[in-house]
């Protein structure tokens, strides 16, 4: 009882950060909006990156769990294979199938994924959720942008090189730059340190305070729960998470790491997918729906799986 009590404890905190960006949605027109994204994305959560690295990491136990970066790979692969028998079999509509299989088998490491864990675990889980998001960014941006490019029937071309420049993003960038400065034992200065403290503790409220805004801006009005939705809500928070525990069911690592990529896998729809979808013609007020009704919902599937992991 106790641990489902923290639970919800832990989701109320993100629940208030999002109600504050919620109400403060008029204050936001699009480009502001987007630029409270870059913001997060290119400068906070890189700074944020590197200090959490350099702060919980040494090289030991880098190398240590580098490898357990196959256990999301295998996991997200599983569900891609998953979803595309899913669209022909629940014949899932022309325009849609590609955005459908990228938000079956990707999830919001980042902007939900990161705060919630950070909530619930401490700062000591941060390590785990960036392992996660390494395979998840990298996946996206490969099969999941070529299958909602798909959903355009393909006006805009596969680009190695665009693809290339969104998987190596300034979060990745600042993943890599932290791990190259653990294993190679350098020390940055006190004052260099400090900054990339200061902007990375913008992250977590930052990132709330935008899903709210977005949660606003798609307006709870058309929310809607037909047969490709109920799907992407299955896939997210039933399939994604037992497939995790299947995987990690007599796997020899650390507990919190397990819980921390359980709960990865559960996360709602990645905010990126309506970008891309708007970018490449595809079908984005799908997939805006999807992110907040998966981003919703997830307040109330987190205390339930938080209760369910406390057995890994």
């Amino acid at each position: 009882m106790a641990v489902f009590v923290e639970s919800i404890a832990g989701v109320l905190i993100i629940l208030g950060l999002i109600c504050v960006g919620y109400f403060l949605a008029s204050w936001f027109d699009e480009k502001q909006t987007k630029l409270l994204a870059r913001l997060v994305t290119q400068i906070s959560l890189p700074c944020y990156m590197v200090d959490t690295i350099m702060q919980k990491f040494d090289a030991h136990s880098l190398i240590r769990i580098i490898p357990d970066l196959g256990y999301p790979v295998l996991s997200m692969v599983i569900l891609l294979g998953v979803a595309l028998v899913l669209v022909r079999v629940c014949r899932i509509s022309q325009n849609k199938r590609g955005l459908f299989v990228s938000m079956f088998f990707n999830s919001n490491t980042v902007f939900v994924g990161l705060p919630i864990n950070q909530a619930l675990f401490g700062d000591k889980s941060i390590p785990y959720v960036l392992i996660y998001y390494m395979a998840n960014t990298t996946l996206f941006w490969t099969w999941g942008t070529y299958f909602i490019q798909r959903d355009a029937n393909l006006r805009q071309q596969f680009s190695i090189t665009n693809t290339l420049k969104k998987i190596f993003s300034p979060p990745l960038l600042g993943f890599m730059l932290g791990v190259v400065l653990v294993l190679t034992d350098v020390s940055l200065p006190s004052f260099i340190s400090k900054d990339l403290m200061y902007l990375g503790n913008l992250t977590v409220p930052l990132s709330m305070i935008f899903i709210g805004i977005s949660v606003k801006q798609a307006g709870l009005n058309h929310l809607t729960f037909q047969r490709e939705n109920l799907l992407v809500i299955i896939g997210r928070f039933v399939c994604a998470p037992l497939l995790m525990m299947l995987l990690l069911h007599n796997v020899m690592m650390p507990t919190l790491m397990k819980q921390v990529f359980v709960l990865q896998a559960a996360m709602p729809v990645m905010t990126n997918a309506p970008v891309v979808a708007k970018l490449y013609g595809a079908d984005s007020d799908y997939a805006a729906i999807m992110v907040t009704e998966t981003t919703l919902l997830s307040l109330i599937v987190v205390p339930i799986l938080m209760f369910l992991v406390q057995g890994l």
